[in-house]
């Protein structure tokens, strides 16, 4: 199945298996959302668990936190990422804080959709990827799924967290297809995945990002340089002992994310190997990301700012060049 179709089955899986789960968002009931993620639900549950909002993030997102204090599973859907802005006091002051504030006593199991990333052409107000902002939150889980098959297990086990989760979905990644797997590398929040082994440089990263590090494998592997890619699959917390594993293996690693390389999920794995890796470092550690700017509506511009795998592969080379 596809990406977004793997989404869907999970929120209907998880909606027949508990009454206590509910969609929230704008236009996901007879439109199907944006993405056409949540098509077909309504019929299929009403509109008493489907439930169509006026186009009020704040309105949104307040009405998900009070219903998860009331014993309800809301799964909301915020069409773009840009616009959990308007939502901001209800995820970071609210739903963040709440089981600490209050000693315990509440939880907050409400999952947030967000789609980030750009490629698609929709400017700067609709591609940004704010996950950092998040991650930097006490109290939030971070997810980022790269494939169909992590998408529908990470979704399943976003639902049945206590805590508020941000469940990150790539624009680009809907449409793509991935096979299932055994039981054995089902995905759970916290642990990453190893993508590809290798032995000459470790690239970390998520979404998008783990389809560019799997072309420039297939690029470099000419060349003779063998990568070994991680996909963290949830953002916060990271693996950050499979990473450490990684570069005690490789010695060298890259970090890429399609967000801003500036402030970003790149710079603080950075930060952690320098302080905790840095005997197993053998060459610096390179962050690519997109440059320090809006998203384009041109595309020539938006593809000139945004990383991609070719961009990925110098990267690994700059850094493979040190002795």
């Amino acid at each position: 199945m596809t990406y977004g179709e793997a989404i869907r089955a999970a929120l209907r899986d998880a909606m027949c298996s508990d009454d206590h789960v509910i969609l929230m968002g704008e236009d996901i009931g007879v439109a199907g959302g944006p993405f056409g993620v949540t098509s077909g639900l309504l019929g299929e549950f009403g509109d008493q668990r489907v439930l169509d909002f006026p186009v009020s993030e704040a309105a949104l997102v307040g009405t998900a936190y009070g219903a998860a204090l009331c014993g309800y599973k809301p799964v909301v859907e915020i069409m773009f990422m840009d616009f959990a802005t308007l939502a901001m006091d209800a995820i970071v002051n609210q739903a963040a804080k709440a089981h600490f504030m209050f000693g315990g006593q509440f939880s907050v199991p409400m999952v947030l959709r967000m789609a980030h990333g750009g490629d698609i052409h929709l400017g700067a107000q609709h591609a940004q990827c704010l996950e950092a902002w998040f991650a930097h939150i006490p109290g939030l889980i971070v997810v980022c799924p790269s494939d169909a098959a992590d998408a529908y297990d990470l979704m399943r086990a976003a639902i049945e967290n206590p805590n508020p989760v941000v469940f990150v979905e790539n624009k680009t990644l809907y449409r793509t297809t991935s096979a299932p797997r055994n039981a054995e590398n089902k995905a759970e929040l916290g642990r990453g995945r190893i993508v590809l082994s290798g032995n000459d440089i470790s690239v970390v990263t998520y979404g998008a990002g783990v389809q560019w590090a799997k072309d420039s494998a297939a690029n470099l592997a000419v060349d003779g340089i063998d990568i070994e890619i991680i996909d963290l699959r949830t953002i916060q917390p990271w693996d950050e002992a499979l990473v450490l594993r990684s570069l005690r293996k490789t010695h060298r690693i890259v970090i890429c994310h399609e967000a801003v390389t500036g402030f970003g999920v790149g710079a603080e794995i950075a930060a952690r190997l320098a302080d905790v890796g840095f005997s197993d470092l053998r060459a610096p550690i390179r962050r690519l990301g997109a440059d320090h700017m809006p998203a384009a509506y041109s595309p020539k511009l938006e593809s000139h700012s945004r990383p991609d795998s070719e961009k990925l592969c110098r990267a690994i080379k700059e850094v493979l060049s040190y002795a």
